[in-house]
């Protein structure tokens, strides 16, 4: 029997090579006055900018646009707000990675109030309900990573001792469109291809082995993770598969966006949160630094402690998969994914936790502010103890 399941909203998809010129088009069929989020450099630099602004002026659109250069700030989307309340912006297009997506998706769902955004983050202020209406949002994702192109909820971080790193979350502010263009992350230097790739990954194994997982997001991570498998050391190596493993890993990302709106996530994620609000991690490095040693505490954890789990044969079931390797039984299958993800993340570089400057005093304060969202949809109950001998073995 299937348990009852609720599946929330999602965007309007267009995927593939070239979609970025469907654009115009539905931005037209939306207003007239459009506000352009994007990154600092790689698509502003490209001939991919100049068309799209060649295209807005043949259709007879106005727009404004700002930069997004870091992870963003709850001031950075209330001096937007301030700034953009009363120009007639009637649209948001957001063009970049997560923090240019995440930045916009914000903004959007402000300009038609005017108020700051910290009276929604959760876990922080007032926690007012959100009541909409959010502005129609259009996301065109740069990397593949995040999968904030799919997702109903904005991360804003604060960084410093007292930083935080919080969601503006809704359905409301659910893209209307999100447009994945493939050829739109031919620049992506190969850190990124890594942190991101790893990002993506990690999003899709959380999402499965997630205590809210159901059958219809069991179906999406599965794919997501076959063209991980096929696609992202391809990509992140170059050579003859490059275009078809950056392709792949578009729609994995996409996915993995999908399946951890409706699901969640896990500890991994739990740990990155702090990890890049009190110093300074990106987000992908922190999922990537960590996710093969809180997979190993996991399949640890539920063998000593609930060996019934499904989890344990989902993490099997993932091994077989990365690795390739249909014969393997649970138990051998479980070594193997734990394996493949170290491996993985030696082979792409991926750096330590202690090129960050965080050392072994650090970690109880990590620990300490770890128990978010994430934490409560991981396959179990972790102790403080187990979640600091994660980060002890990451450093």
């Amino acid at each position: 029997m299937i348990s009852p399941l609720a599946i929330s909203g999602l965007p309007k998809i267009l995927f593939g090579e070239g979609r970025l010129s469907d654009v115009p088009e539905l931005l037209q069929s939306l207003g007239k006055r459009v506000l352009i989020v994007t990154g600092g450099r790689s698509f502003r630099a490209s001939l991919h900018w100049q068309g799209l602004i060649d295209a807005l002026k043949r259709r007879g659109l106005s727009w404004e646009d700002m930069v997004v250069e870091q992870e963003p700030s709850p001031s950075l989307v209330d001096q937007a707000v301030r700034v953009y309340r009363h120009a007639g912006i009637e649209i948001v297009l957001g063009i970049g990675g997560g923090s240019v997506l995440d930045a916009a998706k914000a903004i959007a769902g402000l300009l038609p109030h005017g108020n700051s955004v910290m009276d929604h983050l959760e876990g922080v202020g007032p926690e007012l309900p959100y009541q909409g209406p959010s502005l129609p949002f259009i996301a065109v994702p740069t990397t593949a990573g995040t999968g904030s192109e799919a997702t109903k909820n904005a991360v804003l971080s604060m960084h410093g001792p007292d930083g935080f790193k919080k969601s503006f979350r809704h359905d409301l502010l659910v893209a209307k469109y999100a447009v994945v263009d493939p050829a739109l992350l031919a620049t992506c230097p190969p850190d990124l291809i890594a942190s991101n790739g790893m990002d993506a990954l990690t999003q899709l194994l959380e999402s499965y082995v997630s205590t809210r997982a159901n059958p219809f997001t069991d179906a999406l991570t599965l794919s997501g993770l076959g063209y991980v498998r096929e696609g992202l050391l391809d990509w992140y190596e170059g050579g003859e598969k490059a275009a078809e493993g950056r392709a792949g890993m578009a729609y994995a990302a996409l996915l993995s966006g999908i399946t951890l709106a409706q699901v969640g996530l896990g500890s991994v994620h739990g740990l990155a949160a702090p990890l890049g609000a009190l110093f300074p991690v990106p987000h992908g490095v922190a999922c990537g630094a960590t996710v093969a040693e809180a997979t190993e505490i996991n399949i640890r954890a539920l063998d000593e402690r609930d060996p019934g789990s499904p989890a344990l044969e989902k993490y099997a079931k993932i091994g077989r998969l990365l690795r390739g390797k249909a014969h393997l039984d649970d138990a051998g299958a479980r070594v193997f994914l734990v394996h493949t993800l170290k491996e993985w993340t030696a082979r792409m570089k991926v750096p330590a936790l202690s090129a960050y400057g965080i050392r072994e005093a650090d970690l109880d304060v990590i620990v300490a502010n770890c128990r978010g969202s994430s934490m409560k949809t991981n396959p179990i109950d972790l102790a403080d103890e187990e979640v600091r001998e994660i980060l002890r073995r990451c450093l």
